[in-house]
């Protein structure tokens, strides 16, 4: 894939920052009285990546203006690397904005996961294209992939009328845009026909388009196989014919990727992908993996791919490398992974979990 070249940036995403807090030792949350919290959104869990193993990075956000939660969010950035560009928002008195909150226990064994989105006055819900100079951003500074995520253009009509421009501002200067499609039905309701077209326009312009059985189905129409997860290897000719009717009504994409989960217990899954790019195939046949906390795999697959295309690799080691981040953050605590180098991710992918000295 051919990538705009003198950029500042090489990947930008918009999002709406927030905190997870989670439970100490893998407790259920409504029997805990002991809690960690992390700064996270979906996008910036995908940009870790990048940012970790030296790729520049930039979220644009908007903030509470004043507010301890901003301030713990924006030192968590800076500690991955990753810079921020956004308004301030005044809170405007104790029911007004603030920063959404998630808790998420990370379930153990048979005792699946439980997630909890609190996002009464988010803030991120106020993103809107006059606070950004867009000519700056994607003529002057230069970037080379846009990323953009379902769950930002479906969190209100501002922030789906700022992914679009987002998209038609990376589209004018040359940028190539990711989408991630990340269907949230809560999201959606009362909504279908005003998000269905600006998903739609979106994805029409994407270069990469991303999303489980569940995304394209639901946020595009596409048949596929049926959600949930079972048997999962006996299905990827099943994937394969979903992704070539997604091909066919969006011909302009050049990569189209899904991830395969099948939840053996909250411990372990089985962990695959399937990529088509330029008219080529990689499947990664599900495999198991062990798992911490799931949690932001995904969004780790997206971050290792779209690092590997930044790179220049080809396609298959894209999806190799992806595969592999996705499995590397489901041993980690936080949402988002920060590796070392290289090598310890495709230590990961060769299965060498042996001690390094």
């Amino acid at each position: 894939m051919e990538l705009k070249k003198n950029c500042k940036y090489a990947i930008v995403v918009p999002s709406s920052m927030g905190v997870r807090i989670t439970p100490a030792n893998r407790q259920p949350v409504h029997i805990s009285d002991t809690f960690r919290m992390q700064a996270t959104s979906a996008e910036t869990n995908v940009i870790s990546i990048a940012a970790a193993l030296g790729e520049k990075t930039k979220v644009l956000t908007t903030f509470v203006e004043g507010s301890p939660i901003a301030q713990f969010i924006k030192n968590d950035l800076s500690r991955r690397g990753i810079d921020y560009e956004g308004k301030e928002v005044p809170q405007g008195g104790p029911w007004g904005y603030r920063h959404q909150f998630n808790i998420a226990d990370s379930g153990f064994g048979l005792r699946a996961p439980r997630v909890q989105n609190d996002r009464a006055g988010e803030v991120g819900r106020t993103l809107n294209i006059k606070d950004f100079d867009l000519d700056r951003i994607f003529g002057e500074e230069g970037v080379m992939i846009l990323h953009l995520s379902g769950l930002v253009a479906a969190l209100s009509h501002e922030t789906g009328v700022f992914c679009l421009e987002l998209a038609r501002a990376a589209k004018k200067y040359g940028t190539k845009i990711s989408f991630d499609l990340n269907y949230r039905a809560s999201f959606w309701k009362n909504r279908e026909d005003e998000l269905s077209a600006i998903f739609r326009e979106i994805a029409s312009v994407s270069d990469i388009l991303i999303g489980n059985e569940e995304d394209f189905q639901l946020s595009l129409g596409i048949k596929g196989p049926e959600a949930g997860g079972k048997d999962i290897s006996s299905k990827i000719e099943s994937f394969k014919g979903m992704i070539m009717e997604v091909k066919t009504q969006y011909p302009d994409v050049s990569v189209f990727a899904t991830t395969l989960r099948q939840v053996v217990s909250a411990n372990e899954h089985l962990w695959g992908a399937i990529m088509l790019a330029d008219d080529k195939w990689t499947v990664i046949e599900p495999r198991p993996i062990q798992v911490m906390d799931r949690i932001g795999g995904g969004d780790a697959f997206v971050g290792g791919l779209l690092y590997s295309i930044t790179r220049g690799y080809e396609f298959e080691k894209c999806a190799n490398f992806g595969w592999a981040c996705g499995a590397f953050v489901a041993t980690l605590l936080d949402d988002f992974g920060l590796p070392a180098d290289e090598e310890q991710i495709w230590s990961i992918w060769e299965g060498n979990a042996r001690v390094r000295r």
